[in-house]
């Protein structure tokens, strides 16, 4: 006989998969579009460093534009993260390997954030750290999905 409060419970045990499916699958997404986003910062630093004119100037707008919306994405993924874990196991710490990273992503990409909006000209000393920082966030991504898929499988 079932309970009251019970088929909540089991219904909640069984989304809880497809939660953490979702949350794996939006992740990767997000982590290609960082990707994305590196492989275009890494255009304007090529034609910035060989004195190029500014044709580039869409690769710019687009990374200027992408680059909060991105981040934004990233903290709602690892949010989601948390969450997931939360009500699935009551402990936030659960797998500490992966939050830990998630969250030196998030932080990392908050930081890029909030460094980018210090670059104003072409030789602002802010440009190199926001390079630095997206490249170890590129760095610590695969790292992140591989800890999550070890959590999925």
């Amino acid at each position: 006989m079932i309970h009251a409060g019970e088929g909540a419970h089991l219904t909640i045990r069984l989304i809880i998969p497809w939660l953490a499916l979702g949350h794996g699958i939006f992740n990767v997404m997000v982590m290609i579009l960082f990707f994305y986003q590196g492989w275009l910062g890494l255009s304007i630093w090529k034609a910035r460093r060989a004195g190029a004119p500014l044709h580039h100037v869409t690769a710019v707008r687009r990374h200027r534009k992408a680059g909060p919306i991105l981040a934004m994405l990233g903290m709602i993924g690892f949010c989601a993260g948390v969450f997931i874990v939360l009500i699935d196991k009551g402990n936030i710490v659960e797998y500490p390997l992966h939050l830990l990273t998630g969250l030196v992503i998030v932080l990392l990409q908050g930081t890029a954030y909030y460094i980018s909006r210090g670059i104003r000209s072409v030789n602002s000393a802010s440009r190199t750290p926001h390079r630095v920082i997206g490249i170890l966030i590129l760095c610590f991504y695969p790292i992140q999905l591989l800890l999550g898929l070890g959590i999925l499988f």
